[in-house]
């Protein structure tokens, strides 16, 4: 292991007591959790969860709590020196509908309900930040801004980490992507990406005396088929994720409409683009043979890039974890990490804690390893606010 400075060593000293103070808190973190959690939030019908997260910083003393132009919820935790800005952002959006319920439910072990893992506990940690921050009476000397961004999820494209980061010109030193799972996520650079649908339709026109000729079902399978066709290179690495499909209405009912929902991944931005090129290709090959009426969309996208495994910013994350027992789970991202990377500022993504049937409505997380996430994530915040992560 590389040596570190003493003032680091310091941090890393005091993780067993940090943590074991957490545990004091386990009813701030977890009301939060339960109140902006029961407050249904799909992407861009964030308002009523921001407002809720907005006046909790107001009522903890945050500077300039407000939100902006694209709802996003902000409040600054005024540092001792105030020279520099450290980001910690959590999205507030969900990809569960208001129809769902949100009931949260707390067991001695366990907390269940829907977006209680993505990302109803990163956005607790940030609203529990200020009060665990003062408990454990840690004065930082950078200003602390804690953001919930709107507008993150699938279509939202990272718009509202975007525009903040666009249109404020305040100096920001590092970022951190807070989500609720999985303790042991490190992510410090982000893979190409595109992520689109196909959406088959069977014309009003159609000659339906062809019997058993016409369906948009048949159609998309037979895009799938050629989407599974393209090759793949090794290097760089590349995929297609085929996410979810959906079509028709019945036994004995003919599909007029089909939908396929997709993400091409890859390490090289020329690849993402050659691929997209290619299933462009292919919606237009099919649907000229077809009479079908196929649409592509793309309406998310990221670009390749990060800093570097042997960065100092990921270098002493990994000496926290480390610390903590916590083995790191390395991988690239396309969280809000991206749009940290577009803006050229070293940035992270950390899990909280562990957590199981993601993205269902009985989304579950464990209780008990949040604590040691969350010291993670206050030692990540020393670290930084201590220069010990700069390049």
């Amino acid at each position: 292991m590389l040596p570190v400075e003493k003032e680091f060593e310091d941090i890393l000293e005091r993780l067993p007591d940090i943590e074991s103070q957490l545990h004091d808190m386990r009813e701030v973190i977890l009301g939060n959790l339960v109140m902006l959690g029961e407050i249904p939030s799909p992407t861009f019908k964030e308002s009523e969860r921001i407002d809720f997260i907005t006046n909790r910083f107001s009522e903890l003393g945050l500077l300039n709590a407000s939100t902006d132009e694209v709802g996003n919820g902000v409040g600054i935790l005024e540092g001792e020196e105030g020279e520099n800005n450290i980001l910690l952002v959590a999205h507030a959006d969900t990809i569960f509908s208001e129809k769902v319920d949100h009931t949260i439910t707390v067991h001695t072990d366990r907390v269940v309900g829907a977006g209680v893992a993505d990302d109803g506990l990163g956005l607790a940690v940030l609203a529990s930040l200020p009060t665990v921050l003062d408990r454990l009476n840690i004065k930082l000397k950078n200003d602390l801004i804690l953001m919930a961004a709107t507008r993150s999820l699938g279509r939202g494209n990272l718009e509202g980490l975007r525009f903040f980061l666009s249109n404020n010109k305040i100096p920001i030193k590092a970022g951190v992507c807070v989500e609720g799972v999985q303790l042991g996520r490190l992510s410090h650079s982000s893979i190409g990406m595109l992520r689109g649908e196909i959406k088959c339709n069977v014309p009003e026109e159609y000659d339906w005396t062809r019997f058993g000729d016409a369906s948009a079902i048949l159609t998309l399978n037979e895009v799938i088929n050629k989407i599974n066709d393209i090759p793949l290179p090794k290097r760089p690495r590349t995929s297609i994720v085929l996410g979810a499909v959906e079509g028709g209405s019945s036994f004995n009912q003919i599909a007029t409409t089909a939908l396929l929902r997709f993400e091409i991944r890859s390490e090289s931005s020329e690849m993402v683009t050659e691929i997209g090129y290619r299933m462009e290709e292919i919606v237009a090959e099919v649907s000229s043979r077809t009479g079908d009426h196929i649409n592509l969309d793309i309406f998310a996208q990221r670009e390749p890039g990060g800093i570097s495994f042997s960065h100092p910013l990921s270098r002493k994350a990994r000496f926290i974890m480390n610390a903590l027992d916590i083995k790191p789970r390395i991988a690239p991202s396309t969280s809000e990490l991206a749009a940290f990377i577009d803006n050229k500022i070293p940035a992270v993504t950390l899990g909280i804690t562990e957590g199981d049937r993601l993205q269902e409505v009985n989304e579950t997380i464990k209780i008990d390893p949040m604590y040691k996430g969350l010291t993670q994530l206050i030692a990540t915040i020393l670290a930084i606010d201590g220069g010990y992560c700069e390049q």
